[in-house]
């Protein structure tokens, strides 16, 4: 075979299978230029799923003539003045976008500088192209993209419906106009009526008024009404947003937004930092809504790992996932609310049902009820764990609440919390409460879990985790790379209870476990720790696990379904929630309470 060089066609659509996935991708990156060329507004049409027609106008900068012939020119951008790529300050900086979507659709751009007279027009189709001529267009650019993959028709196959591919696109311009709340942007497919995501008039509006306007435009009044702000940093790095609270939660991550520097992204070690933060506050399987900008000086993120742009890496990743877990922890426990509104118009749509067919439908948050009824309290095999921490089972199995003084279980002083004072039990497992505008339905023994759960969590933190020796320590074989990842973070794990020393070349020996794990497959645990320090560069599984148990622990210990409280202990139950983090769920993420306002009430009753 002899060597040849490739026609410059073929190479633009070889790169074009890397920047080109999809009509989306051709949104992502027509409308990233435009935003680069600070345009005020964007205007996006589609056709067929993006299909027939991509159009992108807007009121950027503008080229002149001779640009016009570079844009379309591989490696060729105005992006990196210093040709220094750890100062990247813009979306794009490759120089690869136009030139690989000319390879593969029929391209036309027409555009006209700030302070030009003239507008010019360039076409590229196939990549083919035919030089600039005159056009008309105010300031600004348009970029229209028909025909996309009519040059290589086999990756039409791969396209899915129009339907699902507008979606994609639609979900691009929503995560870019989530980033800039101050560019006006429009959205319109098959010639249907726009959408706008209107830009708020500069000094009307604070930039954190106009991102939760900008948020509730997109993601829904509901996300805005039940998530906390987030703001914080450290070492030069600050993280903002608004964080979802617990019980607000969806089957995907699709609703997690993540930005870094303006850019949206889907990095793992920030998904990683999310699930850490909600940590034990979530129900299995579930993930909660938050929309988190991350901003980093430049030098610290390489933004250049794929044609995408979609993955960073970062030079300090320990320092970025500990600023996002803190500061997500921070406002979920600084919260005023703590469980979502959301809950309320649930309940009273199962109640106007009921009251309309005579049952009560199925509800399911996702998670399975496992301690509805009442459990007879089995202390074998956590008589140890509790001792280890220094608890007695005894202790947790009473976890006496705090005394009140008596009164009158309906009266409403005004020292009364905002989860107000009790009135009434149910079924030995709800306890009704009155506030000053409404009622409060607790589940007693999800609350107490929490309770308990919180302070042995509190008693972990400053007591240290209690060691096991074990009689004869165990050697874990495993590839030379895991090892030496484990063996570099000794101490870290040291400090979680974790005693681990060389012990030849792909080798561990273990002398000392947590004895909160009682026994446990130590081998099978080093391997996974090996894995997640690969991939996260933290001992989430051991931490894991150690709050699993405290988390089994609280529940055995907490007061159960069906035990008779008088009205102090109602009422000390109330005023501990009140002060206890997380306390508007469970451990195991099902919600302790839901609050019906008067006005919810009257609803109820047609009053209003």
């Amino acid at each position: 075979m002899v060597i040849r060089r490739l026609p410059l066609s073929l190479v633009n659509r070889i790169a074009a299978g890397e920047v080109v996935e999809r009509p989306a991708a051709v949104v992502k990156e027509l409308v990233e230029n435009a935003l680069d060329a600070g345009a005020t507004r964007v205007d996006v049409a589609l056709r067929d799923g993006g299909q027939s027609l991509i159009r992108i106008t807007d009121n950027g900068r503008g080229m002149t003539p001779d640009e016009l012939m570079l844009a379309i020119e591989r490696h060729a951008t105005s992006k990196l003045p210093d040709e220094d790529l750890w100062n990247i300050n813009s979306f794009g900086f490759r120089g690869e976008a136009l030139p690989s979507i000319g390879a593969v659709s029929r391209l036309r751009i027409t555009s006209r500088a700030q302070g030009g007279d003239q507008a010019w027009q360039i076409a590229v189709d196939g990549g083919e192209v035919t030089p600039p001529r005159p056009a008309s267009l105010a300031e600004g650019t348009q970029v229209e993209v028909r025909d996309l993959f009519f040059a290589t028709p086999a990756r039409l196959k791969f396209l899915k419906t129009a339907r699902t591919e507008n979606d994609y696109a639609r979900e691009v311009i929503e995560r870019l106009a989530m980033a800039h709340p101050d560019v006006d942007f429009t959205w319109q497919e098959d010639d249907k009526r726009a959408v706008r995501f209107a830009a708020q008039k500069q000094g009307l509006l604070s930039s954190d008024e106009s991102l939760r306007q900008r948020l509730t435009d997109i993601i829904g009044p509901e996300f805005v009404g039940n998530a906390t702000p987030v703001a914080a940093t450290r070492e030069g790095l600050s993280v903002t947003g608004y964080a979802g609270f617990p019980t607000l939660h969806r089957p995907t991550a699709r609703m997690q937004y993540l930005f870094v520097n303006g850019r949206p992204v889907r990095d793992k070690i920030l998904f990683s930092a999310v699930r850490g933060a909600y940590g034990d506050v979530l129900p299995s399987g579930r993930y909660p809504m938050l929309a988190l900008f991350l901003t980093v000086p430049p030098r610290e993120v390489d933004v250049n790992v794929h044609p995408t742009k979609a993955e960073v890496r970062f030079r300090d990743a320990s320092l970025v996932r500990g600023l996002i877990v803190t500061s997500i922890r921070k406002a979920l426990e600084q919260a005023g609310q703590f469980t979502t509104s959301t809950l309320a118009p649930q309940a009273l749509t199962m109640l106007r049902t009921e009251g309309a067919s005579g049952y009560v439908p199925s509800y399911n948050h996702g998670f399975s009820d496992v301690h509805a009824g009442q459990v007879p309290l089995d202390w074998s095999g956590l008589s140890g764990a509790a001792a280890a921490l220094a608890i007695s089972p005894h202790m947790l199995a009473e976890a006496p609440l705090s005394a009140r003084p008596s009164g009158m279980v309906a009266e409403m002083p005004g020292s009364v919390g905002r989860l107000g004072a009790a009135v009434a039990q149910v079924h030995g497992t709800f306890i009704i409460a009155q506030t000053q505008d409404g009622v409060v339905i607790v589940d007693q023994h999800a609350a107490h879990e929490r309770i308990v759960y919180e302070k042995m969590k509190q008693a972990l933190a400053a007591n240290g985790i209690k060691r096991q020796i074990l009689l004869i320590p165990e050697v874990a074989e495993m590839d030379d790379p895991s090892a030496t990842r484990l063996l570099a973070r000794a101490e870290q794990l040291a400090e979680l209870g974790l005693v681990i020393e060389a012990f030849g070349q792909g080798a561990v020996l273990v002398r000392e476990i947590p004895a909160l794990l009682g026994k446990t497959d130590v081998k099978t645990l080093l391997k996974d720790l090996a894995e997640e320090f690969a991939e996260y560069d933290e001992a989430n599984g051991l931490k894991d696990k150690l709050e699993e148990i405290c988390s089994t622990m609280a529940c055995h210990g907490s007061v159960r379904a069906g035990r008779a409280l008088n009205a102090d202990e109602m009422n000390a139950l109330l005023r501990q929630m009140e002060q206890t983090a997380n306390s508007g769920q469970c451990n195991h993420g099902r919600p302790t309470y839901v609050e019906l306002k008067r006005t919810d009430l009257e609803k109820l009753f047609d009053r209003r």
